[in-house]
């Protein structure tokens, strides 16, 4: 009796499981539509695209595409520091294949792209998974704590376009305004931060309490790696490079286009820097490779400049947007398409000189 309790229960856990791929990439496909439907109804289109054919200057933007491809090779050797403090000793242009294909992946599968690389790499290094996956973590946490710091700083910098741009929307700063004001927002802060505490200390079992606790230790032991590891100066030097590698390919794009070059020459640098937080920030938005998300970060940016340009419509923005993105997304394939032909090959050519590895 027990056994066919035990069968019947099989199909039933197997029905609960169909729901959790639809759920993880199905959302992010819905974003991405969803923002980008939301976008291009709201924009002329025939316009848009006339602003691209005419005022595009395509160089710039092939100079932004170089240094796209120079920044994936940076993550890949700053990668590859990590990996060798754990023992795991690919060759550099195997690390490089497995951020290319990550990317790739990623159009496709949202965050899957990680879960690929480190598969890829713990299989062909024969490498505990659990080891290369502690690794690409810390490889992604610290990137967000640097996304953390430079929003903090576009906030300085950016506070009188921020101000400007809220009084030109007064419904939304009036919003803004009485939730700040509202005692009630005091009151839920507090409450929150003790409930947080009172099940952080009294309901260690509970399962997202877990979750969270599990969670601390890997970043944890991430960072506890990059402390003791050689290399910890080459390690932040590529980190400054692979974010100024990012910053100068969306400094670069500004030039390509009259209106965004005029925001470059009447507002400075800072105003780049305010628009590339922001599209930061917007990779965080599952989607499939940032698209929609990225051209709504990007037209907000450029919106908060638009005052003093009158050229800079939304039209121009969404133009401007979708061509940085578009030809980034292009790229991306590509590389994807490189990436597989190449590993192809390097299974090939692995199995013949150790033909024991072949199953």
């Amino acid at each position: 009796m027990a056994e066919s309790n035990e069968i019947s229960s099989v199909p039933t856990k197997e029905k609960n499981k169909w729901w959790k791929p639809l759920v993880k990439y199905g959302i992010p496909l819905v974003i991405t539509l969803g923002l980008c439907y939301l976008l291009f109804t709201s924009v002329n289109l025939h316009e848009m695209m006339h602003i691209i054919r005419t005022e595009c200057d395509f160089r710039w933007i092939a100079a932004g595409l170089a240094l796209s491809i120079l920044s994936h090779v940076i993550r890949a050797m700053r990668w590859q520091i990590q990996l060798y403090a754990l023992d795991v000793k690919p060759p550099l242009y195997i690390t490089i294949l497995s951020i290319f294909g990550t990317y790739a992946v990623n159009l496709i599968f949202p965050r899957l792209g990680e879960f690929w690389r480190t598969g890829y790499i713990s299989a062909r290094q024969n490498a505990p998974f659990s080891t290369v996956f502690g690794s690409m973590v810390c490889d992604r946490l610290s990137d967000t704590i640097t996304v953390l710091l430079m929003l903090f700083a576009a906030l300085l910098l950016a506070r009188p376009q921020i101000m400007g741009y809220l009084q030109q929307n007064p419904q939304m700063y009036d919003t803004i305004k009485e939730l700040i004001a509202s005692p009630w927002t005091w009151i839920a802060i507090p409450a929150l931060i003790l409930l947080l505490w009172f099940l952080w200390k009294y309901s260690p079992e509970n399962k997202v309490v877990k979750a969270v606790k599990g969670l601390f230790a890997g970043i944890w032991q991430g960072f506890a790696v990059i402390g003791k590891m050689k290399g910890k100066g080459k390690w932040l030097v590529l980190t400054l490079l692979l974010w100024g590698c990012y910053f100068f390919q969306l400094y670069l794009a500004f030039f390509a286009f009259p209106a965004t070059a005029m925001v470059v020459e009447r507002y400075g640098i800072s105003a780049v820097f305010v628009c590339f937080v922001l599209s930061s920030l917007s990779m965080g938005v599952p989607s499939n490779g940032g698209i929609g998300p990225y051209q709504w970060a990007l037209v907000f940016g450029l919106s908060m400049y638009a005052a003093g340009i009158p050229e800079l419509t939304k039209e121009y923005s969404t133009a401007f947007a979708n061509m940085v993105l578009w030809c980034n997304t292009l790229l991306l394939i590509l590389l994807g398409l490189i990436t597989f032909v190449s590993i192809a090959i390097d299974k090939h050519y692995t199995k013949k000189i150790n033909p024991q590895n072949e199953s």
